[in-house]
């Protein structure tokens, strides 16, 4: 007898082991695919990003009407890689009463009218977004203790104009030292200057020119700025500190950008406080918008050879030339001056790029 013979026999043993009745997904995951789609939300509300803490936002919705009201938010998972900052204008949905232990939901985010941007460094070509949506730059500088660097004022600048937004420069502690000097650096510029000493602090005349704007507060550490923010805004309680007497160096002692509401008698601004800083890179600049903020200049430069850098040895420069035949006049010549300055400083950081 052979042994082929009992296969029907082994058959029949694991006939109740078929499989064949088995019904099975094609998604290994045993679930419906996620779908592209995204709820268009047409509920949500927009606010104002005040602040952002460890993953959570401050959003201020409601703005300027009796509902106003302060809400905290988390962003929702499509965003992830999406920078949200202070300033944003932000679509949120959820919970958006603002009673304690409620947290609604960032869905989206305006179109920006600006961003403010910083590399770690000139070879840095990775962008670090300080503030969206402002519409001025206050820089803030000492006159002595610590002493002022105009390269760093030239570089708030530089990252102003990329920015489209309008520079204002505050000189303090001016009880302690006469800026008249340092402030010469800055001649021929369409720049608005604020002196401010202990006693005289002009907190009226910066408060009106906050009206109506929004208006980043930038500086080095140790200038007082926090203790302007506090003058101009009593209830902000941003910390201030001192500076170092053997390095120069101020402390760092704000640590979070945030917006702070200035109600003054001529109205109503918003005041954005950052961290102080040592460096401020300019990676991401494209230089043609440096020139762009000196009109009547950039007309005349649209005569220049192509790859013109309007630098001091640039051959064959039409502004060089026109300043030459004495056709800008003093005013003119100052802020050309002002523009090789700038223009300079990005030169400068491109020197430094790696492989140059």
């Amino acid at each position: 007898m052979s042994w082929l013979d009992d296969t029907d026999d082994l058959d029949d043993e694991f006939e109740d082991y078929d499989e064949s009745t088995i019904r099975t997904r094609p998604n290994p995951k045993a679930n419906r695919p996620r779908t592209k789609r995204r709820p268009a939300h047409e509920d949500a509300e927009v606010g104002r990003v005040l602040g952002v803490d460890r993953g959570r936002y401050s959003v201020l919705v409601g703005e300027d009407t009796p509902d106003e009201r302060a809400i905290t938010t988390t962003r929702a998972r499509e965003l992830r890689r999406m920078p949200i900052v202070t300033g944003d204008q932000a679509r949120v949905v959820g919970d958006t009463s603002g009673d304690e232990g409620t947290l609604a939901r960032i869905i989206g985010i305006v179109e920006r009218t600006s961003l403010l941007r910083r590399s770690a460094d000139d070879t840095d070509q990775v962008e670090r977004v300080i503030v969206a949506n402002a519409d001025q730059m206050l820089v803030v500088v000492a006159a002595a203790d610590p002493e002022p660097r105009a390269r760093l004022v030239d570089r708030y600048l530089v990252a102003a104009l990329d920015a489209g937004i309008r520079p204002l420069l505050v000189v303090t502690k001016t009880d302690i030292a006469d800026p008249t000097e340092f402030l010469t650096h800055f001649d021929g510029l369409d720049l608005r200057v604020f002196t401010s000493a202990q006693d005289e602090m002009p907190v009226d005349e910066i408060g009106a020119a906050l009206v109506g704007h929004s208006t980043v507060f930038v500086g080095h550490s140790g200038v007082g700025k926090s203790t302007l923010v506090n003058a101009l805004v009593p209830t902000a309680g941003r910390a201030t500190g001192h500076v170092n007497q053997v390095t120069g160096r101020g402390r760092h002692t704000s640590s979070s950008t945030v917006s702070l509401r200035y109600q003054g008698a001529g109205g109503t601004g918003w005041v954005i406080d950052t961290p102080g800083v040592r460096s401020f890179g300019l990676g991401h600049v494209d230089p043609a918008n440096i020139l762009a903020a000196f009109t009547e200049l950039a007309e005349i430069a649209e005569n220049c050879p192509r790859g013109c850098t309007h630098l001091a040895d640039a051959p064959d420069c039409a502004l060089i030339e026109a300043a030459d035949r004495g056709e800008l006049g003093e005013t003119g010549r100052a802020r050309l001056d002002s523009l090789q300055r700038l223009l300079q400083t990005f030169a400068d950081k491109a020197e430094q790029a790696p492989g140059r």
